[in-house]
């Protein structure tokens, strides 16, 4: 079972496809045999009509193999046995992370044991030889076939039998690894507090003193995950080297069908692209906070625990715009009011209601206060069997933050539905890439939360005004912010992780040393390495190598939001309302429907005008720019 995340939540779908693969020959041993024996008696059948054959006749070769028939047989079956084993394994991820209880290790071996038979399917040597052998013949098969093959080799390469100790001994790491993740008791004041008592915490607390402690106890977990990181590093590089890959994060970057060099060349880009506009919004924010805070030294970088996040990667928090606030509206109408009126949204844009098991069988709100079991907070979406079960984990609250995320995993719902059809096979219900799967879930947070669309939903009054500078300053704060974590801090430690094979006594330095480079933020004190800060973030654990997926999403996100605000809507794209318009369903539907089986390149350049680039984004952030540039003259810049 492979697990996606964003800033806020995870997905789980089927494995990419790789850029490469080693090809060598082998022999393809059932189904090779079975055809060559059929060729071979049709071949020596003579009939009445058939003349004796002649010496010259007897020397030439038997009919050629139809390897566009041996792939159908093939992966028919395959496809079948996968499904059945993925199922069983996401069912067994889904008791583990929706009922955790300490001490009780039966939700743990099950997992273990469904991940273990559904390793040792995709992994069998068997089916490695045959995927190989029929990818040697890749010009005789249809481009759909090539990529369903090259999908399931991919697959292999996650759990290659050929390793199968490796295998089994990574998928156990893997399993107690979440389970203390999830598991774990955070601790303020002397009680135990979820992580969404330490986010409106942070959001909200004045006192710097108390802020330092609330993001202390943020980070408490780093040092019990440090073991299990180290471990699951060897076992993971081990096991996609099997088949060729160097390490893990090479491994995954090859599903954009780049190399790790391409990926960490094309991040860096986008960091630069955006860097203008990070610098001055850190040159603001280092001001801003530290009037808030009544600080009268301002900061050249900023304290960690002065943003209201754990990891600096959303600063929304910090602009409070009138009208748009939804708090105290969004708590009188409740938790399943937000989660009710986001399947409203897809639906007037001509999406189907959710089926039944969506509500039956998801696990949408907090646990009560007395649950002898916990959960997993972290909200994500689930394809359960990459057919019509699907399900998302969440904890929702009545506020702004859970209604926009509510309206993020129905975006991953929806596309598992939409690619879920006839004609996109069950190894190719997936994304375009990983990056789309994101961008199509915050694409409908940032529409659900432009004011005309709030308007439209009586949730703001269309007379309060709005001050647009501050919405867009908002917006920035979350977005831009973010491309600086995601594509430089988490990829550039990843890389650093699995690629360089990062020393054990570095881990913590690297981390704050990236930090610093790309965010322009430090720790409030000293951070040695009896921490492990990196392994505070969900995704360093279980959705590790390849967190630039939601950079890239960002930038997709803004390429699409473009399209659709200018050329459908004809609106300002700072303020739109796809409510009810059934051409932008029309285009969402034409890019969600083919799943993985489209180019992803092709598949933006077709819909979009364009190629892969951070033009929209930064238009749309353009105004902010002069603001910006005014509230900053005459302060210092450090970045």
């Amino acid at each position: 079972m492979v697990i996606f995340g964003t800033a806020r939540s995870r997905f789980v779908q089927r494995p990419p496809f790789p850029a490469f693969f080693p090809m060598k020959k082998h022999l393809f041993p059932v189904l090779t045999a079975v055809l060559l024996s059929a060729c071979a008696q049709k071949a020596s059948a003579p009939t009445a009509a058939t003349p004796p054959a002649s010496p010259e006749s007897a020397t030439q070769p038997v009919a050629a193999i139809n390897y566009s028939a041996l792939a159908d047989d093939f992966l028919k079956r395959y496809s079948a046995e996968y499904q059945r084993l993925y199922t069983q394994s996401a069912e067994a991820e889904w008791r583990s992370n929706t009922r955790i209880v300490a001490g009780d290790s039966t939700n743990a071996v099950a997992t273990a044991r469904a991940n273990e038979a559904l390793a040792a399917f995709t992994g069998s040597t068997q089916n490695i030889e045959q995927l190989r052998e029929l990818l040697s013949h890749e010009d005789q098969l249809s481009p759909l076939q090539v990529k369903q093959l090259k999908t399931a080799l991919y697959n292999a390469a996650g759990s290659p039998q050929t390793i199968a100790d490796v295998v089994k001994r990574r998928i156990k790491a893997e399993t107690q690894q979440t389970e203390k993740l999830y598991g774990f008791t955070y601790k303020y004041g002397g009680k135990s507090v979820t992580t969404n008592d330490l986010d409106e915490l942070l959001r909200k607390e004045k006192n710097v003193a108390k802020r330092q402690q609330v993001w202390e106890a943020s980070k408490a977990i780093g040092p019990t995950l440090k073991e299990g990181l180290l471990n699951l590093r060897g076992l993971r590089n081990q096991t996609v080297q099997a088949l060729g890959y160097p390490d893990y994060f090479t491994y995954q970057a090859s599903d954009y069908g780049m190399s790790r060099e391409e990926m960490m060349q094309l991040v860096r880009k986008l960091n630069d692209e955006l860097r203008p506009l990070y610098r001055e919004l850190h040159t603001y924010a280092r001001y801003e906070l530290a009037k808030k805070y009544n600080q009268k030294q301002v900061p050249d970088y900023l304290p960690a625990h002065w943003l209201p996040n754990r990891w600096g990667q959303d600063w929304s928090a910090m602009v409070d715009v009138k009208g748009l606030n939804l708090d105290a509206t969004l708590a009188k109408k409740g938790a399943e009011w937000q989660v009710k009126q986001a399947e409203r949204f897809y639906q007037s844009l001509g999406f189907q209601a959710l089926p039944a098991v969506f509500w039956e069988k998801s696990s949408l709100y907090p646990l009560p206060k007395d649950a002898n079991y916990k959960k997993n907070n972290h909200a994500s979406a689930w394809h359960m069997n990459l057919d019509q079960d699907v399900r998302s984990l969440m904890s929702v609250e009545g506020n702004t933050e859970w209604y926009e995320t509510t309206h993020h995993e129905l975006g991953h719902i929806y596309y598992y539905l939409t690619y879920t059809n006839p004609d996109v096979p069950v190894l190719l219900r997936g994304g375009a890439n990983r990056a789309y799967h994101e961008a199509m879930g915050s694409l409908m947070g940032l529409a659900a939360t432009q004011k005309p669309f709030l308007v439209g939903l009586g949730l703001t009054d269309a007379k309060t005004k709005t001050d647009e500078t501050q919405t867009l300053l908002k917006e920035a704060l979350n977005y831009v912010t973010f491309i600086p974590f995601a594509s430089g801090v988490m990829s550039e430690w990843e890389n650093s992780f699995y690629a360089d094979n990062l020393s054990q006594d570095q881990l913590n330095a690297r981390w704050w040393e990236l930090a610093k480079q790309y965010q322009g933020i430090v720790p409030p004190t000293t951070r040695g390495e009896n921490f492990l800060d990196a392994a505070t973030k969900t995704h360093i654990n279980d959705d590790p190598a390849q967190y630039y997926d939601y950079a890239l999403s960002y930038i997709i996100l803004f390429q699409l939001h473009d399209h659709i605000a200018k050329n459908i809507l004809k609106q300002d794209p700072h303020a739109t309302n796809y409510y009810g318009n059934q051409e932008v369903g029309k285009f969402l539907r034409e890019i969600m429907y083919p799943g993985a089986s489209a180019d992803w390149r092709q598949l933006l350049r077709e819909k979009t005008g364009e190629d892969l680039s951070a033009r929209a984004m930064v238009e749309y952030f353009q105004p902010l720019m002069v603001y910006l540039k005014q509230q900053n003259k005459g302060r210092k810049y450090t970045m």
